[in-house]
């Protein structure tokens, strides 16, 4: 697996990591077991950079983590963990401060078993909170401490994006970036190399519409964000589907399928392509896909091996968002 530095962190991480969202089991049962395996697999395959938040599963998603490094190692696993903050609130700029800061990272240094947190995100905060140079100078005051080593930011979209790349000491920027979103391809990323700030990025398989093997009858649980967050009523709908239209979105990812047969090394599946694609961004410092079983865990970190997808692959990527999905996506993110 390769390895690319982490932004300012300095750290080198596996070019795919591992997103684990999913083992908070907020969106469909995942048993301990089945978690603390994906993780297993995961690390046994050179994935060595885990995102999480403290909400996830209230917190459980950390606390597998922190159980799986436990009997790992430690520190001495190799693994870089990024963690996120601030969903725990209402979301307004008022509750970002670093009172609130501290019991979060406390709470999360807990749940991971570890005295310094590798990195911690602000966790798709309102926009204004970017501009605040007082939400700022308490992240300077956290790494100070020792509480954590490095922050970054979650970002939905470009404008914040950039807002928070040219603070002086975020050390990386989580965005949504994938063949259906590629504003930030051409905006963000030219702009984070330059500063030194290191690229997570997320959803990569446009929650699961890249994988290819969604049709238009295709139905997921009540509980599941892609039913019930299609309209955006829970959180900012680009998280669902990257902001996709469902039908529209399926009918581009036959057409991605297509363009994987045609020019994807043979053996290649949708979803390895969709990853490769990114990890193949030099600009990227880690993609992180989810994985809810060995067999996913296992094909994801093999996308980080693909050979180079070649001008032809981009060129289809790039007809396929201009022809479906580049007016209804491009200007909202």
């Amino acid at each position: 697996m390769q390895q690319r530095v982490l932004g300012r962190t300095g750290a080198e991480v596996s070019v795919v990591g591992l997103g684990t969202w999913q083992l908070g089991a907020d969106w469909g049962e995942v048993s301990d077991a089945d978690a603390l395996a994906v993780l297993e697999a995961s690390a046994d395959a050179g994935v060595t950079f885990f995102d999480t938040a403290d909400v996830y599963g209230d917190g459980r998603s950390e606390q597998l983590i922190g159980r799986f490094l436990a009997g790992r190692g430690g520190p001495a696993s190799g693994i870089t963990v990024a963690t996120k903050m601030g969903r725990r609130v209402d979301q307004v700029a008022e509750n970002y401060t670093a009172e609130n800061f501290r019991a979060w990272t406390e709470r999360s240094r807990r749940n991971l078993g570890v005295d310094t947190l590798d990195l911690v995100q602000l966790h798709c905060p309102p926009s204004d909170v970017f501009t605040d140079d007082a939400v700022f100078e308490a992240l300077d005051e956290l790494v100070a401490s020792g509480a954590v080593r490095h922050y970054g930011v979650s970002v939905e979209t470009v404008d914040q994006a950039l807002t928070a790349i040219a603070r002086p000491n975020v050390a990386t920027v989580q965005i949504i970036v994938n063949a259906f979103r590629l504003k930030p391809v051409d905006e963000v990323l030219p702009v984070a190399v330059e500063a030194g700030v290191g690229i997570i990025a997320r959803v990569p398989l446009a929650s699961g519409l890249l994988t290819g093997k969604y049709d238009l009858d295709t139905t997921f649980a009540a509980d599941d964000h892609r039913s019930y967050n299609r309209d955006g009523s829970a959180f900012d709908v680009g998280e669902t589907f990257s902001g996709v239209d469902f039908e529209t979105g399926v009918r581009a990812s036959r057409e991605f399928a297509d363009l994987v047969s045609a020019e994807a090394p043979e053996g290649t599946t949708p979803a390895q392509a969709a990853i490769a694609w990114l990890a193949q961004q030099p600009q990227v410092s880690s993609v992180i896909p989810g994985a809810r079983n060995v067999e996913q865990a296992r094909g994801n970190a093999a996308a980080g091996e693909i050979d180079a997808l070649g001008t032809g692959f981009d060129d289809g990527v790039r007809r396929i968002y201009d022809e479906h999905l580049r007016e209804s996506i491009h200007p909202r993110w």
